[in-house]
């Protein structure tokens, strides 16, 4: 991928790209769009802007203000990991993008790239000389948007509830809802952007061919086709791009760990993927039980379980793109640090457990299913996601759209769920 030539994309990957946007268009397709005021935020059945908040970052917001919460103050990078250490966040998780696809575009640039830190509940921004940029899920509402100064004076920072990012985070990439967006484009000798890839689409079945633009990728793996590491410019009319090693530019001391792994970078499409699928359920499924009083009416009931099955596909890995041959050897230490937060049954399985030989995971059910933004459901709907779930796992009638699992693993995934899943139908 690494090239100054000009780029000609080869035609399977434009097939490839094809498909999986036409495979995100026949999701939005089967939700058949009747609740045309699903995402009025400010409808009382959301009321984004004025309920009270049970995001993770908002619960230790009041403390953080106060100085009760103890930072390192000695560098920017020290304050950054104690930060994280008090959320919970993975510093292994770090991922480099220095394109400006961000509220922050003036400090990012290839010479300056912007950091990016995950766990299941709470997503971190920072960029030296820049601000912290917090996306919270609230297990009701999806996104809920923060930025703040590094409190470099040793003065504890004061919290801004960013309503700017709600420009993107809440725009046609995540369905109108707060969301987790990923750009994939080829930036410019100073970050800005020269091309963009898979527009409005987020999730496990994009095309390698098209993520990763903008980024830093580090680590071994078999996936060769991608825009990682890469700026570009124009020649003659036509794009070219030129090769932007991780560290060439910049320097790597500077942020917590000196990696942006392609493990983190798998598992956080995975998660923006699940996160925006589930967060737009919730609020369709919110605006039609206010509609019908309590209760899915029977146009709605049609809609829902269209909703339901697309998260089902989700959970279930579907439309999985698979690792190429070679798979993924991921950082041992972002590895650790993943894999600590298991939650596995009496024989030690676990949906956590990876398999990065042929795709991400041994057992394929996303362990983001235990995740507060998809417990947080409206509770009629959830028990039919969970009454659709066990039947795509049944053995004994098996549904053709998930013949893709075998009965083994089928029936493994079930074992997991029933035993470490509180809230299953007493059908399960």
């Amino acid at each position: 991928m690494a090239t100054s030539r000009a780029r000609k994309i080869p035609q399977t990957i434009l097939l490839l790209a094809a498909t999986a946007a036409l495979g995100m268009a026949g999701e939005r397709a089967k939700a058949q769009d009747r609740v045309s005021n699903y995402a009025d935020l400010k409808a009382p059945q959301h009321a984004y802007w004025t309920r009270p908040l049970e995001d993770p970052f908002t619960r230790i917001k009041a403390d953080l203000e106060a100085g009760k919460l103890p930072l390192d103050y000695s560098s920017e990078k020290n304050c950054v990991i104690s930060l994280l250490k008090h959320l919970k966040i993975p510093t292994a998780s770090q991922m480099w993008v220095f394109s400006t696809t961000s509220l922050q575009l003036r400090f990012i640039s290839p010479r300056n790239p912007r950091a990016l830190y995950f766990n299941e509940e709470i997503y971190l921004g920072y960029i030296p000389g820049g601000r912290i940029e917090i996306v919270s899920l609230d297990p009701e509402l999806g996104g809920i948007f923060y930025i703040f100064d590094l409190p470099r004076s040793g003065a504890p920072p004061t919290v801004e509830r960013a309503n700017r990012c709600m420009n993107c985070h809440a725009g046609d990439d995540t369905g109108k809802v707060p969301g987790i967006v990923i750009k994939s484009v080829v930036p410019g000798p100073t970050g800005g952007s020269l091309k963009a890839f898979r527009l409005e689409q987020t999730g496990h079945g994009i095309p390698f061919s098209e993520r990763f633009g903008g980024w830093h990728v580090t680590g071994q793996s078999g996936i060769k086709e991608h825009w990682g590491n890469l700026i570009g410019q124009y020649d003659e009319g036509k794009l070219t791009t030129i090769p932007n090693e991780p560290g060439q530019r910049f320097d790597v001391s500077m942020y917590p760990v000196a990696t942006s792994d392609i493990l983190a970078h798998l598992l956080h499409e995975h998660q923006a993927g699940f996160v925006d699928r589930v967060v737009e359920a919730s609020y369709r499924a919110r605006t039609l039980l206010e509609e019908g009083g309590g209760k899915f009416r029977p146009p709605h009931r049609r809609e829902m379980e269209a909703q339901a099955d697309i998260l089902i596909r989700y959970l279930l890995f579907a439309d999985e793109v698979p690792l190429p041959k070679g798979g993924v050897e991921g950082d041992p230490v972002f590895k650790e640090q993943f894999l600590a937060t298991r939650k596995e049954t009496r024989n030690g399985l676990s949906l956590k457990d990876f398999d990065l030989k042929t795709r991400l995971f041994r057992n394929r059910c996303s362990y983001m299913i235990y995740s507060n933004v998809f417990q947080g459901l409206p509770d009629l709907f959830k028990q039919g996601v969970y009454l659709r779930l066990g039947q795509a796992l049944d053995t004994k009638t098996p549904h053709p759209a998930y013949s893709y699992l075998s009965a083994i693993e089928k029936q493994s995934l079930h074992g997991i769920l029933k035993e470490t899943l509180p809230g299953l139908p007493a059908t399960w």
